[in-house]
């Protein structure tokens, strides 16, 4: 069915170019935070217990692309794991205040540590095998893992509790969070919105107004998918940077992941235990 916007007057009035179709609902995950797909599995972040607790609880699950749980625990021993990408045979995780690197082939691990982090969410990497990690809470951060050495790439309190990282070409797209953060409901005063900033400069580029309180981003074919953690919302941002609800999802819609090959795209739900998978479909005129 194709779903329109209605209610948040900071989403535009505009129509979709296509609708999602469910393909299959999981059950039985743990605080499922991100996904991310290799092949023919996804991988998906367990923080079982909370975020920032060094508990040794967390752990990384396998699933088949029809729906199945391959492995449920087939990476244990980490804390708190949020944010995945891969590059060649490597998983990286972002696991509150170290990079876990894995072979996905070996399961040889090596761990990054991260010199003052304080909640390492997000994770994306670029053509060149350079790792960004968002610092979401306690201070706006960037930091780069790069041949085998992580730095604070940059920390500004412009990037607005930083989440949601998605690089491509020499900019570095980031869904935040927002400001003047209530450190009890972990609502903010102004919503957190879209930006981009140039790799090479570092500059910082606003490209929306504020919409959400937002988590993951993943790149379409014509725009982006962004989760709104808070609200529960699965936002569509086309080329001209307007923003349009999708779906209506329940409170903790997390990191996505955007499937180009297959036009699906993979939503955790992290307050549910559950992982859910829609299938773009082109809406015929």
């Amino acid at each position: 069915m194709l779903l329109l916007l209605i209610v948040n007057s900071s989403y535009a009035q505009i129509k979709l170019p296509f609708k999602l179709e469910n393909q299959w609902k999981i059950n039985g995950f743990e605080n499922p935070e991100s996904i991310v797909k290799d092949k023919e599995i996804l991988y998906v972040s367990n923080v079982n217990g909370t975020p920032t607790d060094k508990d040794g609880n967390g752990y990384i699950s396998k699933v088949s692309l029809d729906g199945k749980i391959i492995q449920q625990k087939w990476i244990i021993g980490l804390n708190a794991p949020k944010g995945l990408g891969i590059y060649g045979d490597t998983l990286y995780i972002a696991d509150i205040d170290v990079v876990m690197a894995i072979n996905i082939k070996t399961k040889e691990k090596i761990l990054h540590k991260v010199e003052g982090a304080t909640f390492l969410n997000d994770i994306t990497v670029d053509n060149q095998g350079n790792i960004y990690v968002s610092n979401t809470f306690g201070f706006s951060a960037i930091y780069r893992l790069s041949k085998g050495k992580v730095s604070l790439w940059m920390k500004d309190e412009s990037l607005n509790l930083p989440n949601g990282l998605y690089v491509s070409g020499n900019d570095l797209y980031i869904a935040n969070w927002g400001t003047n953060l209530n450190p009890k409901t972990y609502a903010t005063e102004i919503l957190g919105n879209l930006i981009k900033v140039n790799i090479l400069t570092k500059e910082i580029i606003k490209l929306t107004k504020p919409v959400g309180n937002l988590d993951g981003i993943s790149k379409t074919i014509h725009g982006f998918l962004i989760t709104d953690w808070l609200a529960g919302k699965l936002l569509y941002i086309n080329e001209d940077y307007e923003v349009v609800e999708v779906l209506d999802l329940p409170q903790g819609s997390a990191d996505i992941y955007f499937d180009k090959s297959t036009k699906t795209v993979y939503i955790p739900l992290m307050l549910d235990n559950q992982v859910l998978s829609y299938q773009f479909k082109k809406i015929k005129k």
